[in-house]
């Protein structure tokens, strides 16, 4: 018969010659962030024998799910680098009238010189050269003086407070001019006014669901303005229906409250739909200040079920409050009656009291209310 000493040499020997094992602490098998600076309280590593490797591959460990923050729905459009606005080179007004005002008098001069002006300025004594007729030197002054008249007058434009003028030529965008009074800018160039006035704007009613996913009808005041000129001509094809597609979708995305709801649901949902919106419209270049709801009512499929429904909740408060007033009253007065003497009842002379008083108190009620 073997010996314990035979049978612990047994149990150690190896099954497999070449097998390999590395001791390894069983703690670490379920720990992602060891700190090495801390000194681990647990047990000492101890051999867990050929059946566990020395990776942490094969040991049966399930990785650690982490959770996820949710991020926003969708990226913000990202506005073209080429379309920000910048000023414009333009010229003061007066420029744009001395030059329209030399280009006038250099056409009547040239007249003068050809001999063309009227009958009466015709018997006045002449200088020398003077009615030479329409030659080339008499033409190419005409062209010089009416291109520099057309250029004067033609470059005046007038800048109107709370308005912009957007400048491009041949297609590229040459600036922004958001100067008031009479300026000069460049005849060919091509100008779109755009309104950078504080505004606001009423929508009509759009269709929204609440909590529930109970159809609304939900009418918005937006109070907005344009802040980039660039971007709002010449990167969206028309801004304003831009900021109404917008108001749109950030209405499919947030729940409004249900009429007759709470002022702090109102605020929430107009402070949620103000970050859509200006977050949504940011590339268009306009400021979006704040977007309320003005107008929230149900939709005319339900409108008559909900009307019901808001009905009948209002008169089951009613009769529960009525209710309680009643029992308030009753007991108010069996105490009273009780606790100075007035009556002496037992249980049974007690509930027939109850039950009279609160008919009473029932029927008095019921002929007060209209």
């Amino acid at each position: 018969m073997d010996s314990p000493a035979d049978l612990a040499n047994r149990s150690v020997s190896r099954l497999i010659q070449n097998e390999v094992t590395t001791e390894i602490p069983v703690h670490l098998l379920f720990r992602d962030d060891p700190d090495p600076g801390r000194r681990d309280p647990r047990p000492a590593p101890v051999a867990l024998g050929p059946a566990v490797v020395g990776s942490r591959r094969g040991t049966g460990e399930q990785p650690r799910s982490r959770r996820r923050v949710p991020g926003p729905a969708g990226p913000a459009p990202e506005p073209d680098p080429a379309l920000v606005e910048r000023p414009a080179r333009v010229l003061p007004g007066v420029v744009g009238v001395l030059a329209g005002a030399c280009g006038a008098a250099g056409c009547v001069v040239t007249s003068w010189w050809a001999g063309v002006l009227p009958p009466l300025a015709q018997g006045l004594p002449l200088p020398g050269g003077a009615g030479a007729g329409l030659g080339l030197p008499q033409w190419a002054a005409y062209a010089g003086a009416g291109a520099l008249g057309l250029a004067g007058f033609g470059g005046l434009t007038r800048g109107p407070a709370g308005r912009a003028w957007v400048l491009g030529l041949y297609g590229r965008y040459r600036g922004t001019v958001r100067r008031t009074g009479l300026f000069w800018a460049n005849p060919l160039v091509r100008r779109r006014r755009v309104d950078v006035r504080l505004r606001h704007w009423r929508s009509e009613p759009m269709p929204a669901a609440d909590a529930g996913g109970i159809p609304l009808r939900v009418a918005v005041l937006v109070v907005w303005r344009v802040r980039d000129t660039a971007r709002a001509v010449l990167g969206v094809d028309d801004h304003e229906a831009y900021l109404r597609r917008c108001v749109e979708a950030a209405l499919a995305r947030v729940r409004p409250a249900a009429p007759g709801g709470s002022r702090g649901a109102a605020e929430a949902t107009g402070d949620a739909l103000t970050r859509l919106v200006a977050r949504e419209t940011e590339a268009a270049g306009l400021e979006v200040y704040s977007v309320r709801p003005a107008r929230v009512e149900y939709a005319p499929e339900v409108a008559d079920a909900m009307h019901r429904r808001g009905v009948a909740a209002l008169d089951a408060r009613d009769r529960a409050g009525a209710l309680t007033s009643v029992v308030d009253s009753v007991e108010d007065t069996v105490t009273r009656l009780t606790t100075r003497g007035l009556v002496d009842l037992d249980d049974g002379e007690r509930k027939v009291l109850v039950r009279d008083l609160t008919v009473a108190f029932c029927a008095g009620r019921r002929e007060t209310i209209p």
